[in-house]
């Protein structure tokens, strides 16, 4: 907007911020991933990114908390195994574990970590948000776990991607 004080600009550009924020807090609570929360020590701020749609992705800053946090070394696995564990079969199912994170539980005693803070209110995670150091290995773990029998078989897991393969067509379900 050639001609506006910059502040005036910016005051629009956090304003025109407000609605998808809003609006992606609700759709949250309503799939029962947050859920409110009060006096927490752990309280992180919002951070929303503009996607090369013009939509709004938002974000939450854990950096504190994952500073306080040790790593988990639990392995990812490398690609170039389950590629050619992959190579001589004949039939693939892609699939995708949308929003996978999200279908963990925070432990009770975690949720209040996950705190962040809105112009609504603070709100807490019910579920592995994204944007924690560690859930990436969480969610692999999960995977191994539930997997763990048909891994490098039938199906092949890298975190939230799995790929079920049949050496013959008529063996693939």
């Amino acid at each position: 907007m050639p001609g506006l004080d910059p502040s005036i600009q910016l005051r629009r550009q956090r304003a025109s911020l407000l609605f998808p924020i809003k609006e992606e807090v609700v759709k949250q609570i309503n799939a029962g991933f947050l859920e409110i929360c009060n006096y927490s020590e752990w309280v992180a701020n919002i951070v929303p990114v503009e996607k090369k749609d013009r939509r709004v992705r938002v974000c939450i800053n854990y950096r504190g908390l994952n500073k306080a946090n040790p790593k988990d070394n639990f392995p990812l696995p490398h690609i170039d195994v389950l590629v050619e564990n992959t190579a001589r079969h004949t039939q693939f199912s892609f699939m995708d574990g949308f929003s996978g994170y999200n279908q963990i539980w925070m432990a009770e005693e975690d949720k209040i970590k996950t705190t962040f803070t809105t112009m609504w209110g603070t709100f807490c995670y019910r579920v592995m948000p994204f944007g924690l150091k560690n859930a990436g290995a969480t969610y692999q773990r999960a995977m191994v776990t539930l997997f763990h029998d048909m891994m490098h078989k039938e199906i092949e897991v890298y975190v939230d991607d799995m790929i079920a393969k049949s050496r013959e067509g008529e063996d693939h379900l």
